[in-house]
């Protein structure tokens, strides 16, 4: 990576509720609604199972476990994390959705860990205690001083880029949206008069023009534009066209990195025009360890993204991509073999994208286009 390059930590889900909330100094209401599971603290006892004994209460600093280290040492100049659990001990249980994520908001140190400058909120869990349990989550991120977008108190809020100042006067703008194919209700989109998050009912080439004109409207030359989408399924490493399209289409808008999560695992990754497009960055963070049914995935298996691009220019100049493992609740690196098997994976995949996906320097995982002749 070049030494005046401006570097980005991107993160993909991070779910601080649920069996996470519980193991933290100040555990919420364990009670859920799910089908099979009634209580938080259920998804501890799996995670044992699996792995051993997780101490409670842990440090707020354990769910992140060995990523800390890292990112003290590759010292990111911006932090963007998919926040996907409500902040609350208010509302109510949204209805008509099966999973509901929620921290108490006194465990926001836990958050602050990673110390992130902006929290994307335009996901499918952010309102699942509905809005007041959204009044609260950005009551609590205001006060934590942790700048947000995709969610707001109307549509103006909820579709305004957070702003990140870079020295000496540059900035990284930060817009957040998601779609349906995630899960978002489109009960949960937000208007003039009601609160919500920023959606976008499909990936089409009118939605990518009405980013374009979002963006004309607030971005200055020289200004680093991330868009954050939040879409499609769970589970899967296939990019449907209309997304390749749609990606492609906020690059030459002017998006210099397309950062896209909801997928529990790493979709693969494609470099277009120089830029770089994360389909789906896959869980950080989350309680999943030891549930069963998609073992085909490796959904232990984690990557931090450390993205460096030109300043004022935005051309992607260099990948990290740092593989973990989660164990007892906390993230450890993980070994040579599945470091090499998630590697094998996202390059099969990324092929398809014209990229391929190669072993980085001390052990991470790095990038490069199929084409010799095409801007890294």
């Amino acid at each position: 990576m070049r030494e005046d390059a401006v570097t980005l930590f991107l993160a993909g889900d991070v779910m601080l509720g649920r069996g996470v909330d519980q193991i933290l100094p100040h555990p919420g209401d364990p009670a859920l609604r799910e089908d099979h599971v009634r209580d938080a603290r259920d998804y501890v006892a799996l995670a044992e199972a699996a792995n051993g004994s997780v101490p409670r209460p842990v440090d707020h600093s354990w769910p992140w476990g060995e990523a800390l280290p890292v990112l003290e040492r590759a010292a990111p100049d911006v932090r963007v994390v998919n926040l996907e659990t409500a902040v609350t001990g208010d509302g109510d249980f949204a209805p008509g959705k099966g999973v509901h994520y929620r921290m108490h908001p006194a465990n926001l140190p836990c958050l602050a860990a990673v110390r992130p400058d902006v929290c994307v909120l335009a996901n499918n869990h952010v309102l699942d205690f509905g809005p007041r349990g959204l009044e609260e989550t950005l009551a609590s991120l205001a006060a934590a001083g942790l700048r947000t977008a995709g969610a707001g108190r109307d549509a103006a809020a909820a579709w305004r880029p957070a702003t990140v100042p870079l020295r000496p006067d540059g900035r990284v703008l930060v817009f957040s949206f998601g779609m349906p194919s995630s899960g978002i209700p489109h009960s949960w989109a937000a208007t003039a008069r009601r609160s919500g998050v920023a959606l976008v009912a499909a990936p089409t080439a009118a939605a990518a023009a009405d980013f374009a004109d979002r963006l004309r409207q607030v971005a200055r030359p020289g200004d680093l534009v991330v868009a954050s989408v939040h879409w499609g399924p769970n589970w899967g490493y296939a990019v449907p066209r209309n997304e390749v399209r749609f990606a492609h289409a906020l690059v030459d808008a002017g998006a210099d990195v397309v950062h896209g999560h909801s997928s529990h695992h790493p979709r693969p990754p494609e470099v277009y025009r120089g830029r770089l497009v994360l389909y789906g960055c896959g869980d950080l963070v989350d309680d999943y360890e030891g549930i069963s049914g998609y073992e085909r995935y490796r959904d232990d298996l984690r990557l931090l993204y450390l993205v460096s691009v030109e300043p004022g220019d935005g051309r992607l100049t260099g990948l990290r991509m740092v593989p973990f493992q989660a164990r007892r609740m906390r993230l450890e690196h993980a070994s040579a073999q599945d470091t090499a098997w998630l590697r094998a994976v996202l390059d099969r995949h990324a092929r398809a994208l014209g990229t391929r996906v190669e072993h980085g320097d001390d052990g991470t995982l790095t990038v490069r286009p199929l084409r010799a002749d095409a801007p890294l």
